[in-house]
């Protein structure tokens, strides 16, 4: 009896169960999202699918498949003299596509008429995406969520770093969309993900979560750059008890002032930046701020920009996104002692808050 792939449901995580996981969509579909940890080998690059794309529509079903086909079987043909030629019997693949259909059963056929066992995604990468959105809002509306806030600078990424390395559940959000979250706050050197990678990198941190232990994530708006929260997580984030960081200006700016360095020097973009800010300031001030950035004068432009935009267009309790703090800690500088011996006390209080064990009025340390 001839062998066929097995057609499996995606499971919740393939590189423990298969020993690679094979994407055969063109580059481009690759580019905008995919399974985590999987590979592109595309049976027909992004040129080749738009010209059976075009033929389809054009002339025929009939003829496109007959062009594809003759596609197909010569880049396969590549893949297995190339990728997969050292490969072990013992070899388990797991390959999908964008719906489970020709493309990648194609591959799948073939390496399972050699003899490995390869597995087939039913649905392909859209059953794929609707898992990960779907455990996105079932994570969101099970999990016990705890939001640091605090104003512009406070440290809340650096403490959510060390809340991970404490052991804690952490869900950084600016760091998966690659967003600082601020008018400043787009990375020169890495450009944020689509929204669709964001929200694949989104699923592969919230599904390994447990409901037992809180899950700290810091207050965000419900769009970082140009990346948008997923509803359910947002809806989520403005209920969830909140933890206020409070840390003074002068540490803040000094914090800031480093955590920005790529932007130092650049100053057209800083220009073209504090342009954006002319709704709500007046000529004279951004001419004064753009001055300052001339001069090199950083950390007393970005101490005037927090005193004078951020601090005045933020609130920290009870502002209609977010609860009114329960615990406020107090952060009064950004060195490693101070960030450990506030991440421990987020801790101790963050384990009372997911018990239901908070007290009824504020608590300030």
């Amino acid at each position: 009896m001839r062998r066929q792939p097995q057609v499996i449901s995606f499971p919740d995580d393939p590189l423990s169960a298969f020993d690679e996981v094979v994407d055969v969509r063109s580059p481009s579909e690759f580019a905008e999202d995919h399974v985590s940890g999987a590979i592109n080998l595309p049976v027909l690059d992004d040129a080749e699918r738009a010209r059976v794309g075009t033929i389809y529509k054009q002339v025929s079903p009939f003829e496109a498949r007959k062009v594809g086909a003759a596609l197909v079987s010569r880049n396969i043909a590549g893949h297995l003299e190339a990728h997969f030629a050292g490969k072990e019997r013992e070899y388990r693949p797991l390959v999908y596509c964008w719906r489970g259909g020709q493309r990648s059963g194609s591959l799948a056929l073939i390496l399972a008429e050699i003899g490995w066992g390869v597995a087939l995604v039913e649905g392909g990468y859209k059953a794929y995406r609707a898992k990960a959105l779907a455990t996105i809002g079932e994570k969101a509306a099970a999990l016990s969520c705890i939001v640091l806030n605090g104003y512009t600078g406070a440290g809340k990424t650096l403490l959510l770093r060390e809340l991970g390395a404490l052991g804690e559940q952490v869900l950084d959000l600016e760091s998966l969309a690659s967003h600082k979250g601020s008018v400043f706050g787009g990375n020169p050197g890495s450009p944020q993900p689509s929204q669709k990678r964001f929200e694949s990198l989104l699923y592969d941190r919230m599904r390994t979560f447990t409901a037992d232990r809180p899950v700290y994530l810091e207050a965000e708006s419900a769009k970082i750059g140009r990346i948008n929260l997923p509803n359910p997580l947002w809806q989520r984030m403005k209920v969830a008890p909140v933890i206020e960081i409070v840390s003074p200006l002068a540490a803040r700016a000094a914090y800031l002032t480093a955590d920005y360095g790529e932007w130092l020097g650049d100053g057209l973009r800083i220009a073209r930046t504090l342009d954006r800010l002319k709704g709500f300031h007046s000529g004279q001030a951004i001419a004064a701020w753009k001055a300052m950035a001339e001069r090199g004068e950083w950390e007393p432009l970005v101490a005037r920009l927090l005193a004078e935009h951020y601090d005045r267009r933020y609130s920290v309790g009870g502002n209609g996104h977010f609860q009114a703090p329960v615990v406020s800690l107090d952060l009064p500088a950004h060195d490693a002692g101070e960030v450990r011996r506030c991440a421990l006390a987020i801790a101790s209080h963050g384990r009372l808050l997911a018990r239901g064990l908070a007290a009824a009025t504020p608590v300030f340390e």
